[in-house]
């Protein structure tokens, strides 16, 4: 039984988009059926708007994903790396960074509506994104006030792909410059393995013992290892 040409995928390959059926289109499908019924690809494609001569956007997309393997890599590329592919360019590399960027904002204004401990889900959304991904291990603090909201967010310390160090003297610095209440560490793991290692528990220990001689609390520390976002407190190892 011969299949017919519009069910016929390598077919639809070799179309422009604007040759796909309308229900198939990105656009008209995120408009039509919502954003979280696209795949990877198209929501890319969405993005890059164009194709280059003999690919589709969604074709070109595909060729982004299968390069880095997927999209948090995709993010976290370098220029050099970025550039490197057929079709890309300084250009979109600034564009991709700009909305990594904006989603980090959104996510931070949404910490910063409320009460960090009632919101959860922002909080590891917001770290997940910042620290999900990077090749060296960072190590951030969250300041927030005695209403526990977010007064600001900043990377005290990175390193190497398995260690980093950390000083709970500038810990304890930029607390009180900040004029926190309470803090939340997170850092990352970068082989993927969420687990607290033995040096992240006793360095953990010694910021609390650090930051209460300053009447500053330690609410929770994050380990961001590949999709997982591991809590201490959950833990009950605070």
């Amino acid at each position: 039984m011969q299949i017919p040409v519009w069910l016929d995928w390598e077919w639809w390959h070799r179309m422009g988009i604007n040759d796909w059926p309308e229900g198939e289109r990105p656009r008209e499908k995120l408009l039509h059926r919502g954003s979280a019924s696209l795949s990877d690809a198209e929501l890319l494609a969405i993005f890059l708007r164009t194709g280059v001569r003999g690919k589709s956007a969604v074709d070109l997309a595909r060729d982004l994903l299968g390069r880095f393997g997927n999209l948090t890599k995709l993010f976290a590329a370098s220029e050099k790396d970025f550039c490197e592919i057929h079709g890309m360019g300084q250009a979109k590399f600034v564009q991709f960074q700009a909305v990594l960027e904006l989603s980090r904002r959104a996510l931070h204004e949404e910490m910063e509506v409320g009460d960090a401990l009632n919101s959860p889900g922002a909080v590891r959304d917001y770290l997940q994104l910042l620290l999900r991904g990077r090749e060296q291990e960072v190590f951030m603090v969250i300041f927030l006030d005695a209403q526990h909201r977010v007064t600001a967010s900043e990377e005290l310390f990175s390193g190497t792909l398995t260690q980093t160090s950390v000083y709970p003297r500038e810990v304890v610095k930029r607390a009180l410059y900040h004029n926190a209440a309470a803090v939340i560490f997170a850092h990352n793991h970068p082989s993927g393995m969420a687990e607290p290692s033995q040096s992240d528990r006793m360095l953990t220990d010694a910021l609390k013992q650090a930051l209460s001689l300053v009447d500053v609390r330690v609410l929770d520390h994050f380990i961001v290892a590949g999709v997982t976002c591991l809590s201490f407190a959950e833990r009950g190892m605070l």
